[in-house]
């Protein structure tokens, strides 16, 4: 059944009223008490954590536009206070995903984003020393304004976006406005893949083994960021930060090729880059998170693209890395500042956080 434009805004208004419900909840959950909070300390000094890769839904925006929610442990409830505080997580940063409203009509998409936002930025307020929340987006043509908007209305710390929009690239022009506006405010982009649904469509992830998210997830990402470094957008806007879901895809462990690229084929290349590749990795505008799962991916990753740009990611709630603190911990033959910078420190600075 198609809802009109007039009952979709009545059902969004109304949706709109229960906002507190969500948000007094974490913070009747916080008061409450849980099992005991693991409190991380190096050195014998406490420090803080902070995942800048942890999902939630917005059930009231899930049902706006009938969204089957299949993993209802995304929606903040108590529960998950208790989760982090068994993990030794004290802050995440809050992200919708997967997005659902991509192939929404345009009034009914940019409805959902509102609703969303503002809910998240509810939850934050309620409970800020445990919350703070990256912005949904429907774009092109809506994304510069949404995002300003939730960060100087809502108190958002930057947005994510998946690794393309539709089959159009991150490095879109018409996309332009919104990098343009995401360098001006100084914000955190975290670019979170949807899959590759044209791979997908081939029928080449089917089969055992969830190819589609541990093969198609990484491929997007890959993908997304090299096209802003060869198409030039990261040279054309030097102040954006720019986080990669999942240690950055395949990027980091294949960058000598893309070193290689233009210098062996120059015919494919008709852009000069300001830098080759590989130092864009460690240029101060890409980030990566940490999920490299082994202790060799994550040394790996540290050499490629530096301690200083590497921030926790735990993809809570889906059981990825639910060690994600401890694989940092017990990380062999590194400092403990650098365990500091990549606990917490890193994501802190990126997120605009008050020191602790």
């Amino acid at each position: 059944m198609t809802t009109s434009r007039r009952e979709f805004l009545s059902q969004a208004a109304g949706a709109m009223a229960g906002i507190g419900f969500t948000a007094c909840g974490v913070r009747t959950a916080a008061a409450q008490g849980a099992p005991r909070r693991r409190e991380i300390a190096i050195d014998g000094k406490r420090i803080r954590t902070v995942d800048l890769h942890a999902h939630c839904h917005i059930p009231e925006a899930d049902a706006l536009l009938g969204y089957k929610q299949n993993f209802p442990s995304l929606y903040i409830g108590p529960e998950r206070i208790e989760a982090m505080d068994a993990q030794g997580i004290d802050i995440e940063a809050l992200s919708i995903n997967p997005n659902f409203w991509d192939k929404a009509e345009r009034d009914q998409a940019a409805a959902v984003i509102k609703l969303q936002n503002e809910q998240l930025a509810e939850i934050c307020a309620k409970t800020p020393e445990r919350f703070v929340a990256l912005a949904s987006l429907a774009y092109p043509d809506l994304a510069a304004e949404q995002l300003e908007t939730a960060v100087k209305k809502l108190g958002m710390r930057g947005a994510i976006v998946g690794g393309s929009v539709n089959g159009a690239d991150l490095s879109d022009p018409k996309l332009t406005p919104f990098w343009a506006k995401a360098e001006g405010l100084g914000v955190l982009v975290f670019i979170h893949p949807q899959g590759t649904p044209e791979l997908e469509a081939s029928g080449r992830l089917k089969g055992n083994g969830v190819l589609g998210n541990v093969i198609g997830n990484p491929l997007e990402t890959t993908i997304a960021l090299s096209h802003l470094i060869f198409e030039g957008t990261i040279d054309k806007y030097p102040g954006l930060k720019i986080l990669g879901a999942h240690a950055g895809g395949y990027l980091p462990s294949y960058i000598g090729g893309s070193d290689k690229a233009c210098e062996t084929f120059p015919t494919r290349c008709t852009l000069t880059l300001k830098k080759k590749p590989s130092e864009y990795l460690k240029s101060g505008q890409l980030f990566f998170d940490s999920m490299a799962f082994t202790e060799e991916g994550l040394r790996h990753l540290i050499a490629e693209v530096g301690v200083d740009h590497i921030v926790m990611g735990t993809d809570h709630p889906f059981p990825w890395t639910r060690v994600a603190v401890d694989h940092i911990l017990n990380q062999p033959n590194i400092a403990d500042g650098d365990r500091i910078a990549m606990l917490g420190g890193n994501a802190a600075k990126l997120l605009g956080l008050k020191e602790a």
